[in-house]
């Protein structure tokens, strides 16, 4: 809770690829879980509008968590899988610190590490026109409308850097 950003880096470290070792192959991400899992338990205490307010035009509140028709409750006991409690170390002293109420929380871990590659995109500074050219990408196509044409820009090749000396011409 003590960081000013919730996600921090990225730091560089090698890594070994089919037996091959790249100095500075990959990149890590320190995430503040707390935050990001405050986050998710303030949206889901948030009152939503009911299917009258809906339909006389309400809107849901900004951070509302629409949850899929598939979650089982299996999968919502996961994403409430822990709870922030205050312990007392041996001098006395409290902390804030998320226990598991139950094993298995990988709906919440997922929904954590969700949120912290969204804030690395920076969905947080999207402007309206971006939210809604990216609902008009997503949206499903209209019936009788031909489908649209993907158009796939070749990348250029990239010419390998060589140093020539023109010591030895």
């Amino acid at each position: 809770f003590n960081r000013a950003t919730p996600v921090t880096g990225p730091t560089y470290v090698d890594a070994t690829i089919a037996g091959k070792r790249l100095r500075r192959g990959a990149r890590l991400w320190t995430v503040a879980t707390s935050t990001f899992k405050a986050e998710t338990y303030r949206f889901l205490r948030q009152d939503r509008p009911t299917v009258e307010e809906i339909a006389a035009g309400a809107a849901y509140p900004p951070g509302t968590v629409h949850l899929p028709g598939w979650a089982d409750s299996e999968w919502l006991k996961q994403l409430v899988a822990e709870q922030l409690v205050t312990v007392r170390n041996k001098r006395g002293f409290a902390k804030l610190e998320w226990q598991k109420l139950r094993e298995r929380n990988e709906a919440l871990d997922c929904r954590v590490y969700a949120r912290a590659g969204a804030w690395i995109l920076g969905a947080d500074r999207w402007s309206e026109k971006q939210w809604d050219e990216l609902a008009r990408q997503v949206a499903p196509p209209e019936r009788g409308a031909p489908a649209p044409a993907v158009s796939r820009s070749a990348r250029p090749v990239r010419q390998r850097r060589s140093v020539r000396s023109k010591y030895m011409g």
